[in-house]
């Protein structure tokens, strides 16, 4: 029984040739030539798949590997890629044309035109509430004081809410500082940043930049600036290398 094809993403000509690669349910990577594109797939296993962080690892890295098979640039390979999100499957080439190839074609092409020679790296910052609290409180001694008031005696409903705003309003101001901070180094070295939500609780910042290939080790090294300047009160997560995803936003080719 025949499930169509797995789509993993579009690049421009000239497609890679001799691929090794595996994908989904370890099915061989392979190219297929339509409408001046070429699109990478291979052949689906199953009506639908699950995603599973199994499944969305060897989507992400199928793109990763074929973005390094392209042209060396500054000691790496890059090639110019539009991924498309998890999960899409198409019945025919025909219907792939048809429906989402050819009424596009020129917005896939200024998405490709956008990506080339760029990358999307990321940032996540992440801090300790409780010992955030504690750093707030002991720079703000009378906040400290309030505070304490609640175990040590009384106090109103009135009373309380306003210490806590105050605690509330003082944590939002510390963390948007760190934000501002992070913002005004970075941003500038970025074509476009993406910031996305917040992934947990003590996840304070989520952002996505685009930035030329050539700039990476610039940007590295300003992302190791921040994290000595705050030592160890941050802990910051940086990934730079990733299909772009965050600005290769076109609605065709989300799985939903």
């Amino acid at each position: 029984m025949s499930y169509g094809f797995y789509i993993y993403g579009i690049l421009t000509l000239p497609a890679p040739e001799n691929l090794n690669l595996q994908g989904l349910d370890g099915q061989p990577i392979q190219i297929k030539i339509l409408d001046n594109f070429a699109v990478i797939y291979s052949q689906a296993q199953q009506e639908r798949y699950l995603a599973s962080r199994r499944n969305l690892l060897n989507h992400e890295k199928v793109l990763e590997e074929i973005m390094q098979t392209g042209d060396v640039y500054d000691g790496l390979r890059q090639r110019n890629l539009l991924p498309v999100q998890f999960g899409l499957l198409v019945a025919s080439w025909e219907t792939f044309s048809e429906q989402l190839i050819l009424p596009h074609q020129q917005e896939l092409r200024q998405l490709l035109a956008k990506l080339s020679g760029r990358r999307e790296v990321s940032v996540k910052v992440f801090w300790d509430t409780k010992a955030e609290i504690q750093g707030l409180l002991a720079e703000h001694p009378n906040l400290k004081t309030e505070r304490d008031k609640l175990a040590g005696q009384p106090l109103s409903m009135e009373q309380v809410i306003q210490i806590g705003q105050a605690i509330e309003q003082g944590m939002s101001d510390r963390k948007q500082g760190i934000i501002n901070l992070f913002q005004g180094t970075l941003n500038s070295i970025a074509i476009d940043v993406v910031e996305n939500n917040p992934q947990m609780d003590t996840m304070i910042y989520n952002a996505a930049y685009l930035i030329p290939w050539e700039a990476e080790s610039q940007f590295s090294e300003q992302v190791e600036a921040l994290d000595r300047q705050f030592e160890e009160r941050l802990r910051i997560r940086y990934n730079n290398f990733t299909a772009p995803f965050n600005f290769a936003r076109l609605r065709l080719f989300s799985s939903n």
